[in-house]
């Protein structure tokens, strides 16, 4: 699994960075990434309905968001 810190980043750089880490990835692959800025909340799972992919896990605390996406297969 990899992980991806983007803490003290803000929007859009988090689902930037999230977008091309997935893109580097292949099917099944797994990647955690921990953000910030509390509109990734809302950024990640968009992003993730948009690739496709999917978000097996979302945690929040009080100053961090974490997320769980598998790289799906695109060719199902």
């Amino acid at each position: 699994m990899t992980e991806l810190d983007l803490s003290g980043l803000k929007c859009p750089l988090p689902v930037l960075r999230t977008r091309k880490a997935l893109l580097a990835m292949t099917p099944g692959q797994r990647l955690r990434v921990i953000c910030t800025d509390p509109l990734a909340g809302i950024d990640v799972p968009n992003l993730i309905r948009e690739t496709g992919d999917v978000l097996e896990e979302q945690n929040q605390d009080q100053t961090r968001i974490s997320f769980l996406i598998r790289k799906a297969d695109q060719t199902a």
